[in-house]
């Protein structure tokens, strides 16, 4: 069931994302003042492909899976929108229908903003179109970031490059050793390989290699880093 408010921790979560907070108070509140708020449980579909673009939204708590289904009908895991990102505003501007799946990951709350309630906030607010340029910008350097990456550093490098993103996205002080950093967000290893578009056993082989060398340790309920300057080191070594 929706929820009429975002909690503290949520609003906090939207409200210190990088793109938002460097819009102005007035541009942020009435974004704000239009939005809902949507709660899913783990796995639940939150908007599927070839859906009309009827909202913008952005992660407010959990993450979004955003997906794609192959030939064989096998689901390929794309990225995942970490609280604070917003999307689905490609599909709003082009008026195509959405491309890809998406889907809660873990108990996950949305903001949304109604595609007529955003046109009317572009047409108020016309610093809202260099924000939305510059959104764009940054998102087309992370994708040439990655298919150069895809081409040019080994998996061992790409793998030590995907942990230090997810450590600043979702870790957390381990309870049993400050010095060390749980991700928080649960990842399979068969999803963490689809993000590096690796095999699993590639994947699980340079994993165990990490916590040999004690920069990592593998849990049952995921994984700890233990040390982020080795792992710094090893995303650097192939450039």
């Amino acid at each position: 069931m929706d929820e009429p408010i975002l909690t503290i921790d949520e609003r906090e979560a939207i409200n210190s994302g990088r793109w938002f907070s460097s819009l102005s108070p007035s541009l942020r509140h009435d974004i704000l003042r239009c939005s809902y708020v949507r709660r899913y449980k783990d796995g639940a579909l939150i908007a599927a492909r070839g859906d009309p673009p009827e909202e913008w939204i952005a992660c407010a708590r959990g993450a979004v899976r955003v997906s794609s289904t192959s030939l064989s009908g096998k689901q390929i895991t794309l990225t995942y929108v970490e609280p604070g990102i917003w999307f689905g505003d490609v599909a709003i501007f082009d008026g195509d229908r959405r491309t890809h799946d998406a889907y809660a990951h873990g108990d996950t709350t949305i903001l949304c903003v109604a595609r007529a309630d955003f046109r009317k906030i572009l047409a108020t607010h016309t610093e809202l179109y260099e924000a939305m340029l510059r959104l764009h910008a940054r998102r087309i350097r992370q994708l040439f970031g990655l298919v150069e990456d895809l081409n040019t550093l080994p998996l061992r490098s790409r793998l030590a490059k995907q942990l230090l993103h997810l450590v600043r996205s979702y870790g957390v002080p381990s309870l049993q050793d400050g010095g060390e950093t749980r991700i928080s967000l649960q990842l399979a290893q068969e999803e963490l390989a689809q993000l590096l578009g690796a095999s699993r056993q590639r994947v699980n082989q340079e994993l165990k290699a990490m916590e040999r060398e004690d920069a990592i340790r593998i849990e049952p309920g995921g994984l700890v880093v233990r040390d982020r300057a080795a792992l710094m080191r090893i995303s650097e070594a192939g450039d």
